[in-house]
This record gives structure tokens, C-alpha cells and sequence, in this order.
């Protein structure tokens, strides 16, 4: 049983390499797919190490990157983000885990978006030939979106973990649900909807590989069908992760000695979007007697995206832990960073 499952481990992740360099070679366009608050991470701890977060995402945060790690809960524990994006967009997100003793790990997410307010503009007479605001009808309106999910992980070995996320994504455009009369091509009017909705599904596993501290992780997020805006309808992004993590120096790092009181880690993710070429996320983790964490990353070959930076503390009270994370994102020379921060509680 035990060399089927490492079989078929290697050959998942094969697999999903041999997967990167398909599409690669089809070049998909870029910016071709809607939803795309499914592509803002909750965890001040995962963007903070560069969103190289495939193995070390464990407990009630695996269930925003990998639902393979949602098998590591004791009794239960929940995790709260806020996510400040750009310009006006503003995210929520919950995470809540509850072990289930020998039957796995039952998990719920909840994620809200408020995209800002937005002014409402139009060709129609008389707006379009206002001289002092052409176009605009002194109307706003405020886009937003939500996902409620829940996830099922759990062990099949001591050092093998699998887990699966069913969601449901809402996205409203406008504020109204329908808008009549719309123009859909020359001389052809019809009643569009502005928002649309889908079930998505997460795929996860993470395997221990015993050396050391090495685990491997992959995933794959937001698997479902195309939803539909107005009369088209578009893909959902839909991400693939493969990644590796170890601790460098520490008690049994990779490079030997270290005392418990100090421990260095460093991770490695490859990903791939269906809306982008292949990408890299690396991160560093440096832990002072599990009390001070400091954080740093980088995400190669994006447009804005680069350096990311973070801290965490981590404290007991009566034996529940709790953990505060922050973490600081580069937009490039023209956006604004994206500041996250979360707090976990852990009742082991």
C-alpha cells in the first residue's frame, strides 16, 4: 500500500509538470479569465513568503492553497485575513478547521471582496454631450464578490496527506442584477445579468518524504466550468502549484547543527495559471524560539508582483496558540503595495 501511494505521488507530480510545459507551448492569452479576486491569497504568512505556500499552507489556512494540509489539526482552529488591495478593493477572509478524529479534518471558508465605488457612465443623450462631465450619469454603483467553500483532508499514511474543497464563487458587476435594453451587437438589444456564479473544486496532497524536513505539496484550484457574464461566458482562473520545503539550519535542517532556538527554512513553488505563463514563488522563514518569525520572498516572472516581505508572533495561552502575521507585497513603480494581515488560533 505504502509504495503505491509514493508511486502514485511522483507520477501526480509528473504529471502536473508535463502539464506546465503544455501550456506553455499553447501560450494561452493572458488576462482571459473573469474572477479574478480567486487569484488574491488570503494569509499574511503565505504572501509574506513569496505565495511559496503549497507545503507549508497546514491547518485551517490550507483551504485557501492546498487541502492536503488541512489534514495537520488537533482539535480545531480558525484563521482570519484582511487584505488591503489595490486602490479601493478591499478582502475578507475566514477559515475554520475541526478535526474528526480517525475520519480526517472537516473545514469551511468564507471570503468576501468589495471591489470599491465606481461611477457609472454611459454614450446616451443627454449624458454623452454634457460639456462639463461627458458621460457620466452621477450614478455609482460597487462591485463585489464572495466564495463559501468547505474541505475534507485527512492522512493515508503518517507522512501522506490528500484533501478535496467544493465552492461556490459569486461576482456582481454592477447594482443591478439585470439590465434591459443593452446593445449586444449592431442593431441587436436583449437583457443582460451582470453578475455570475460557478462551483469550483480544490485538489491536494502533501507527502513527508522523511529526510530531514523535506515535504513535497501540489494542487490544483478552482477546477469547474465556464461561467457566464451578460451573453459570453469565460474561464474561472484556474492555478496549479508544485512545491518543495525544508528547513536549512535547525535541529535536523539540510545543512546539520543548529539549536531549537533558531530555525531557517526556505521554500519553492512552481505555478501556473490558465491566464499566464509559468511562474516561480521562493520563500524564506527565519524563527526565533517559536516566538518571532521573520519573512521574505520573491515571485518571478510577473508583471508587478516581485518582493514580499512579512513578521509574525507566536504565543500560548493555556496551551491555545495564537499567532498575529503581517505581511507587505511590491505592486512595481506604479501601484500601490498590498498589505495583508491575519491571526490564526490553534486549540491543539
Amino acid at each position: 500500500m505504502r509504495m503505491r501511494i509514493h508511486i502514485a505521488l511522483m507520477a501526480l507530480c509528473f504529471a502536473g509538470l508535463s502539464m506546465l510545459g503544455a501550456d506553455n507551448v499553447r501560450a494561452q492569452k493572458v488576462g482571459s479569465t473573469s474572477m479574478q479576486f480567486l487569484k488574491v491569497m488570503p494569509s499574511a504568512r503565505g504572501t509574506a513568503v513569496g505565495e511559496a505556500y503549497s507545503v507549508w499552507a497546514a491547518g485551517a489556512e490550507a483551504v485557501f492553497w492546498n487541502p492536503g494540509g488541512l489534514a495537520d489539526v488537533g482539535r480545531h482552529e480558525f484563521s482570519l485575513t484582511y487584505v488591503d488591495w489595490l486602490f479601493d478593493a478591499r478582502q475578507g477572509a475566514f477559515a475554520y478547521a475541526l478535526s474528526l478524529g480517525n475520519f480526517g479534518v472537516l473545514g469551511l471558508q468564507i471570503q468576501y471582496v468589495d471591489f470599491g465605488v465606481f461611477e457609472e457612465t454611459t454614450n446616451e443623450l443627454p449624458y454623452i454631450i454634457d460639456p462639463e462631465r461627458p458621460g457620466m450619469t452621477g450614478r455609482t454603483f460597487r462591485p463585489y464578490g464572495y466564495l463559501v467553500g468547505i474541505s475534507y483532508g485527512r492522512y493515508l499514511t503518517d507522512r501522506f496527506s490528500l484533501g478535496l474543497s467544493a465552492k461556490y464563487a459569486y461576482e456582481s458587476l454592477f447594482s443591478e442584477k439585470t439590465v434591459e435594453n443593452v446593445m449586444i451587437r449592431q442593431g441587436v438589444y436583449d437583457n443582460v445579468k451582470t453578475w455570475a456564479s460557478g462551483i469550483l473544486f480544490d485538489f491536494g496532497l502533501r507527502y513527508n518524504t522523511g529526510f530531514r524536513t523535506v515535504q513535497i505539496a501540489s494542487a490544483v484550484q478552482n477546477f469547474g466550468p465556464d461561467v457566464r457574464y451578460a451573453v459570453e461566458s469565460y474561464p474561472v482562473p484556474l492555478l496549479f502549484r508544485v512545491g518543495i520545503a525544508a528547513d536549512l539550519w535547525g535541529p535536523v535542517g539540510l545543512l546539520q547543527g543548529g539549536q531549537e532556538t533558531h530555525r531557517l527554512r526556505a521554500a519553492f513553488d512552481i505555478f501556473h495559471p490558465n491566464d499566464y505563463a509559468q511562474q516561480f514563488h521562493m520563500g524564506f522563514e527565519y524563527e526565533f524560539m517559536n516566538i518571532l518569525a521573520l519573512r521574505g520572498g520573491y515571485k518571478f516572472n510577473y508583471d508587478s508582483d516581485g518582493l514580499t516581505l512579512g513578521a509574525g508572533l507566536n504565543y500560548s495561552i493555556g496551551g491555545v496558540q495564537i499567532a498575529m502575521d503581517y505581511s507587505y507585497g511590491s505592486m512595481g513603480a506604479y501601484l500601490e503595495s498590498v498589505q495583508r494581515i491575519s491571526l490564526r488560533v490553534v486549540v491543539p
